[in-house]
């Protein structure tokens, strides 16, 4: 143990915060230096720096400490009110005072994290193992929200003249008006967006393909919940029913993402894809055409686009020898609906990752005779454990001090977080994968044994949370095939290496879907792909590539992710959009 109570835990942590002050306020090197481990590690998310990034070392954190401080000031160092109070922790592996701060900076407040261990070979002084620093808002650009929220007209009344819902339907239309942001695609991603920017008066346009809000989940097959827990998948601003279950299903979610936009008031057009677009480096401006359903298009000039079509965009359909000739029914997992359709057909699943486990299952609970295919080794772990990697939220403590300590974890201490977990996940689910194995399943524990996690944040996919279908390849109910045993498809079925011939009514193809630079390769062209380069996965820094912070395209942002990656991550893009919006970077 560090410390013996929880007085000694604050004021060892207000001691190393009053240091920390008065260190950045002098500038100097040494004492910063004297504060951190060798092996330290400082996440930014834009209080000192305006950029989401992380520096290791402590020499690195000194050096890029004195260079920001100089000019954001950071001042007014303390453990935040109302907040988790410092406590005794492991993370990771190591055991630390973990501690939640409050700081000021010249344009902003903030919050962050804490982290202190024991320096090497002495037995009462503290260092900073982690450091999270994170921009809360803007001095004199807050949120309107609660008590700073619009008045407008509270107490007078119009009888003759639009009433809110005449006017909320002539705003959307945005007749005499541009967007100062437009935000292509209309899931999770793109309605946390576009509700933080709300919240900060930028005027947004959220569209999307679909003929209705949700129709991204609620379109999906019939069988879909989500794979984590309720408590870890709340949006901005309006929190998920108590009552709700632990498993999302898909139309619940879809119905309530119809909900947000309504509550929220977000400007929203359905059935409108983004079809071209180009940007004016002279006026700051991009040129952008909008697609209706019914074919008529709409030139608008916002001055920022935000991509948010999710790592789930366009979908991945590979080169499988002869399919073209097949006479039956081929679909890519996001056209697949319900298996009731192919009871007593014969179906292959192109796939091993969630969506190809939950159609092969779901196949096999209707009837069909289905085998799943596996192109790659596989991640295989039980719903239940899962769960573990985001045990933060099952510890009771408030909801928004789970997200501000979910983002101060830097890559390289998440890294081992992943394998300790991993490790721990794989012995409780030891039986499981035997069984697998023993019928010819390849599997992964991902890429240093990280796990699912950071194969998600690697390459969005390549595992499954077993709710039953593993089981069910264990037991033989649905069959296994390896890719690189089929030869060729033919119109009845698909021909074996071996000479074997299985008949076959349906393919699903299960294979993912292509980056989000493809998207923009497809939308505005392949200049703009090329210059932004691949999103999605780590940088050399340790951060997601191109995600929520300025890209290479001056006005071209990028979110995406999980609903608690939309919620956590869209406050920071909406505050570097309202900063330039309003002049101040």
């Amino acid at each position: 143990m560090l410390a013996k109570t929880e007085t000694t835990l604050a004021d060892a942590v207000r001691i190393w915060l009053g240091r920390f002050q008065e260190a950045l306020a002098t500038g100097d090197a040494s004492r910063l230096g004297a504060l951190f481990h060798r092996d330290s590690y400082w996440r930014d998310l834009l209080a000192l720096t305006w950029e989401i990034c992380t520096v290791c070392g402590a020499d690195a954190i000194v050096r890029e400490l004195k260079a920001r401080s100089t000019e954001t000031t950071p001042t007014r160092f303390a453990l935040a009110p109302g907040r988790t109070p410092p406590r005794h922790v492991t993370r990771a592996g190591t055991s630390a005072i973990e501690a939640m701060f409050q700081l000021d900076t010249a344009l902003g407040r903030g919050t962050g994290v804490l982290r202190l261990t024991l320096a090497p070979g002495d037995g009462t002084d503290l260092r900073a193992w982690t450091l999270l620093t994170a921009l809360d808002e803007i001095k004199g650009h807050e949120e309107r929200v609660g008590r700073s929220r619009p008045t407008g007209q509270s107490y007078a009344r119009d009888f003759r003249g639009p009433n809110w819902l005449d006017q909320r339907r002539a705003a959307a239309q945005y007749t005499n008006r541009e967007p100062a942001v437009l935000v292509v695609g209309g899931g999770q991603a793109g309605l946390s967006i576009a509700a933080r920017l709300k919240m900060l008066e930028i005027d947004t346009l959220v569209v999307d393909r679909w003929p209705r809000v949700g129709d991204n989940w609620r379109q999906r097959y019939h069988a879909l919940t989500l794979h984590n827990q309720v408590h870890v998948n709340h949006l901005p601003y309006m929190p998920f029913p108590p009552g709700w279950p632990t498993y999302i299903p898909k139309d619940k979610l879809a119905g309530w993402l119809e909900a947000y936009v309504d509550s929220l008031e977000i400007d929203y057009w359905p059935s409108t894809e983004l079809a071209d677009g180009s940007y004016d480096e002279a006026e700051g401006r991009w040129s952008v055409v909008l697609r209706r359903a019914d074919g008529s298009t709409r030139q608008m000039r916002p001055r920022h686009v935000v991509m948010a079509t999710g790592v789930s965009g366009i979908p991945n359909l590979p080169d499988m020898p002869g399919l073209e000739n097949f006479a039956g029914t081929v679909q890519h997992s996001s056209q697949y609906g319900d298996g009731e359709t192919w009871a007593g057909k014969s179906a292959i699943v192109v796939g091993t990752g969630n969506s190809g486990h939950d159609v092969a299952q779901d196949l096999c609970a209707s009837g069909a005779d289905v085998t799943i295919v596996q192109r790659s080794p596989t991640y295989i772990v039980s719903i239940r454990e899962a769960q573990k990697v985001y045990s933060t939220y099952s510890e009771g403590l408030p909801f928004e001090d789970c997200d501000l300590l979910a983002c101060s974890m830097p890559y390289p201490v998440l890294r081992r977080a992943y394998q300790l977990s991993t490790a721990e996940m794989r012995e409780v689910d030891r039986d499981l994968l035997k069984g697998l194995e023993k019928r010819g399943f390849r599997l992964t524990f991902g890429e240093d044994d990280t796990g699912f996690q950071m194969m998600y944040l690697r390459r969005g996919g390549g595992y499954y949370f077993n709710v039953g279908c593993s089981d069910m390849i264990v037991d033989g109910r649905i069959g296994l095939l390896q890719y690189d045993t089929i030869d060729r498809f033919e119109a009845d079925g698909v021909v074996l290496k071996d000479g074997t011939k299985k008949p076959l009514d349906v393919v699903v193809v299960a294979t993912g879907y292509e980056s989000q630079q493809e998207f923009v390769r497809a939308t505005l062209g392949n200049g703009v792909a090329e210059r932004i380069g691949p999103v999605w996965g780590f940088n050399e820094g340790g951060e997601l590539r191109n995600m929520w912070g300025p890209t290479p395209q001056e006005g071209l942002w990028f979110t995406a992710g999980s609903l608690a990656q939309c919620r956590i991550y869209s406050r920071y893009l909406a505050l570097q959009i309202k900063a330039r919006e309003d002049g101040l970077i």
